[in-house]
């Protein structure tokens, strides 16, 4: 990957100099891919030349440290490589991640979150979010009906859901949706799923859409609905049946969390009970939609808290520990890097880059 850099350095020495100096004169911090497509937006505005560096790494993700630009490349899922750009002698050094300091062993980075997403202007929609989000996606859908192709044109742990090949657009599905749901008009509503699969999978459907005939041709009717005529009611209809929630993470660092014996200790208290409380409601939930929706794909839940050494008696020394009443959810404990005094003044000073420490080394 350096040598690649290197290249592109020397084959548009000019334009990138120009581009990376734009990114430099921001100052440092952390610039996301939408703040470095905006400056390159800005430059291509100028020269039409700098066009071949959209697809470049240069655009991806940075942290800059005048006069370094460091990037976060990824060849491939599941794989990072970091490089540091020297914008003054246009060198390239690599950063490997064996540098980062052993001390800093949770790093939680949630800002990419935020980045693109729809933000209410309106104090009105304060608590009303997912009326909010289905709003803006159905008008969305309104002007370009591929948005949705995200929502329907999906996997899960390898295994096809919902559509298959034969669907490849728009356009083909509402037209097999058409086709599948006079088919299914002919069948007695409790009919099994497994009794028409194959008749479906001919069409181009998986499973995902319902466990029996009639959760499927009601599924069926909300899409070919919102593909009609988008609005809100019917989209959050449609969307409360996709099977899209399949592994959650909730992180609770605070205190002593256990199942057993951990109330009353410092910062312990009802924020245990209620996170394992909700817990279980949420497993049986997520199985109960996961079978109607005809899948048969095992949920995971993982409580992510901190590994106290020194547990009091407790079972918070323990790497992995399953929540009693369930089967799928765990507490996972990792190191931490400061000890019990430093949650008591809240979470702040965690959530630190791994590239910014390895530009600062």
């Amino acid at each position: 990957m350096r040598d690649r850099l290197q290249e592109s350095l020397s084959a548009h020495r000019n334009e990138l100099v120009s581009l990376l100096s734009r990114y430099v004169a921001k100052g440092k911090g952390i610039l996301q891919s939408h703040d470095l497509m905006g400056e390159l937006d800005n430059v291509v505005k100028e020269d039409e030349s700098m066009k071949m560096l959209k697809d470049s790494p240069f655009s991806k993700e940075a942290i800059v440290l005048p006069p370094f630009v460091a990037i976060a490349i990824r060849p491939r899922p599941g794989v990072w490589e970091y490089v540091r750009v020297n914008v003054f002698e246009l060198s390239v050094d690599h950063l490997s991640v064996a540098e980062c300091n052993d001390n800093y062993v949770l790093e939680l980075d949630l800002e990419p979150f935020n980045a693109t997403f729809p933000r209410p202007t309106r104090s009105s929609t304060i608590g009303n979010g997912v009326q909010f989000l289905n709003r803006h996606l159905s008008s969305s859908m309104f002007r370009n009906k591929e948005s949705l192709e995200p929502l329907v044109f999906m996997h899960t742990n390898m295994m096809a859901m919902m559509l298959n090949d034969w669907i490849q657009n728009i356009f083909k599905l509402q037209a097999a949706l058409a086709r599948a749901e006079e088919y299914l008009s002919k069948l007695p509503p409790s009919t099994p799923y497994c009794e028409f699969e194959f008749e479906l999978q001919g069409m181009g459907f998986e499973r995902g859409w319902g466990d029996i005939a009639q959760r499927v041709s009601e599924t069926i009717h909300l899409l070919l609905e919102v593909l009609q005529a988008p609005d809100p009611s019917t989209l959050e209809t449609f969307l409360g049946r996709i099977p899209m929630v399949f592994n959650v993470v909730i992180v609770s660092p605070h205190g002593y969390f256990g199942q057993a014996n951990v109330l009353g200790l410092p910062d312990t208290g009802g924020q245990i009970v209620y996170i394992l409380d909700q817990v279980c409601a949420l497993e049986d939930e997520m199985l109960l939609r996961i079978q109607k929706q005809g899948l048969d794909v095992i949920p995971k839940i993982l409580i992510v808290t901190r590994l106290i050494p020194d547990a009091n008696g407790t079972t918070c020394n323990q790497r992995l520990e399953r929540i009693s009443g369930t089967e799928h959810t765990h507490i996972l404990r990792v190191p931490f890097r400061l000890r019990m005094e430093f949650f008591e003044n809240g979470f702040q000073g965690l959530m630190c880059g791994r590239i910014w420490r390895l530009l600062q080394r």
